[in-house]
């Protein structure tokens, strides 16, 4: 049995915050490296009231106009996200709540970043492969905006919000559908990207919530993102490839086999590294950064979504999905679309 992406859906927050309003709260932010660097050029940001859930929520219901049928065929909810509405229930329940589903649902929430989607996607093949699950709704979605310091220049100038929905179902032909998936984790680097407090270990509180400028100049408090950007790239450049490159080994597969590479759209540095050491032709990478950001366990579907409608791929190409970010993690898969 192969397992597919059968339609995705995604939804962005209404407020769009451009470079052009960043320059003008912050005059003395020298944007033009950053700018280069990120390749953002505005992002989408979620009103003070709106959440991951909301995200998920319209994507979903952008999804079942489109596919009236599958409202009643869901057997399964699987929410990754890193800024639920609470720490106690799920996003999955919530979500179960919002779209009005029976009992009789299978729901569950996952907490992984940039890689969320490739792992989600490992998740459902296996329920969908073990007979337990037919229709899975993979909901990936963030809101990163609530981890940011408003001083913060390098965090704020890359991410943006975004919530995507995926249907995952069992494949009738044989060849289309997921082909391969590998996952990867090195815990021992979590400090290259995390939120120091505000977990169980270090509890919020008056001190975590002082801001202090980091070593390269950017203002954040302990309750916000840290991020080291160089070794990040570093990790990019040397693991997420060497997993690319073994996993086209693995199913002989060379560039020239894959119609379309879509990679986590973590930064421009990273697109570009990827692209250079794999030796990718620009018309088979896709690229949205620039209106978007970094929209995290969501970029990879919104990529995807936004190939399939620029048919960038056709049916029966081949895809390759990787993402990369926070843990660290980061999970590549192969499909025949």
């Amino acid at each position: 049995m192969k397992v597919k992406i059968q339609d995705i859906a995604y939804y962005l927050p209404e407020r769009i915050l451009t470079n052009t309003e960043l320059i003008q709260q912050y005059p003395h932010w020298n944007l033009e490296k950053a700018e280069k660097r990120s390749g953002v050029l505005e992002r989408h940001i979620a009103k003070d009231n709106e959440t991951a859930l909301d995200l998920g929520v319209e994507a979903c219901k952008k999804l079942f106009a489109k596919n009236p049928e599958l409202r009643e065929k869901v057997d399964s909810i699987i929410f990754c996200t890193q800024s639920p509405d609470y720490i106690i229930p799920s996003n999955s329940c919530l979500l179960q709540k919002e779209l009005g589903f029976s009992d009789n649902i299978f729901a569950f929430d996952f907490n992984l970043a940039c890689s969320g989607f490739v792992y989600g996607l490992a998740i459902a093949q296996g329920l969908i492969i073990s007979g337990m699950l037919k229709n899975i709704l993979l909901v990936t979605s963030d809101t990163y905006s609530r981890y940011l310091h408003a001083e913060d220049r390098s965090a704020r100038i890359l991410f943006g919000d975004g919530g995507a929905v995926s249907w995952i179902t069992s494949s009738e032909n044989s060849s289309k559908g997921i082909i391969d998936i590998e996952c990867s984790t090195s815990g021992k680097d979590f400090k290259s990207f995390y939120v120091p407090a505000g977990g169980c270990r270090v509890p919020k509180s008056e001190e975590t919530a002082v801001p202090a400028r980091n070593r390269h100049g950017n203002v954040c408090t302990a309750e916000n993102i840290h991020m080291e950007g160089i070794s990040v790239l570093a990790f990019v450049n040397s693991q997420v490839f060497r997993q690319i490159k073994r996993m086209m080994k693995k199913q002989n597969l060379s560039v020239d086999d894959i119609d379309l590479f879509v990679f986590h759209q973590g930064s421009q540095l990273a697109l570009e590294a990827l692209q250079r050491l794999i030796k990718i032709p620009p018309e088979k990478i896709l690229n949205n950064i620039s209106k978007i950001g970094n929209t995290v366990s969501a970029s990879i579907p919104i990529a995807l979504k936004d190939a399939l409608d620029q048919n960038k791929v056709q049916k029966g190409g081949k895809v390759l999905l990787t993402g990369f970010g926070a843990g660290l993690s980061w999970g590549t898969a192969i499909l025949e679309m």
